[in-house]
């Protein structure tokens, strides 16, 4: 099994392509989601945010305040580091356990949906492939503004928050265009999985495994013996 990694922007339609290779059949590991199981109550980083940032940021049934936290991390980045180093452990920890999960069920990769993939750079080097959902500035702008009902000036904030997605582009082995119709985005991620399942990534990971696997057997096996002799 060999892993890709899908990045993008806020408000890019990241999750739109996400949601159109899950329904083509691909295992994907939302950081997202596994990010909001890390931080819920009574976990280690629930714990560690709460004495960090007090408890207004918290809702009146104890859960994160993502809205407040995030008003919070986008105004200052020093606040955003902190949390950043908070959870991201957590959240790494959590999605490698799925990857196991997937990989001893004999899939053939794995997608990775992460947000700040280039960002934090722990995880591109486990990556066979890179995948950047792409949108031009203002059609980027507007979707933000739209979608979470800012301001321009709030929205540009956010944007700003995060390492450009002409940035990211060049970084990525594959790029999806995403300023145009819903269509003209699906079909760019038809031709991706097409090139993903007939990669043959795959045969190598599963080969080291597996000399891995022989490998550690034969030394037990030689242990044993010497144990007994």
């Amino acid at each position: 099994m060999f892993l890709v990694g899908l990045t993008g922007g806020i408000a890019s339609g990241k999750s739109a392509v996400s949601s159109m290779l899950r329904e083509l059949g691909c295992p994907i590991i939302d950081a997202d989601v596994v990010a909001r199981k890390v931080v819920e109550p009574h976990t280690p980083a629930y714990s560690r945010i709460v004495y960090h940032f007090g408890h207004e940021v918290l809702l009146e049934n104890g859960q994160i305040d993502r809205q407040k936290l995030g008003q919070i991390i986008f105004a200052h980045e020093e606040k955003r580091r902190l949390l950043n180093s908070i959870t991201h452990p957590e959240i790494h920890k959590a999605m490698l356990k799925e990857i196991i999960f997937y990989f001893l069920r004999g899939y053939r990769y794995v997608v990775l949906d992460v947000p700040l993939l280039f960002e934090t750079r722990r995880l591109t080097k486990f990556l066979n492939h890179t995948v950047v959902v792409y949108c031009d500035p203002a059609t980027q702008l507007q979707r933000l503004m739209q979608r979470d009902n800012l301001t321009q000036e709030q929205a540009e904030q956010r944007v700003a928050a995060q390492m450009p997605l002409n940035e990211k582009r060049g970084l990525a082995n594959h790029v999806i265009e995403n300023s145009g119709s819903r269509e003209d985005t699906h079909r760019q991620v038809l031709r991706l999985h097409t090139k993903l399942e007939d990669s043959m990534d795959f045969l190598l990971v599963r080969v080291i495994a597996l000399a891995a696997t022989a490998g550690l057997s034969g030394l037990l096996l030689y242990a044993a013996k010497l144990l007994l002799s």
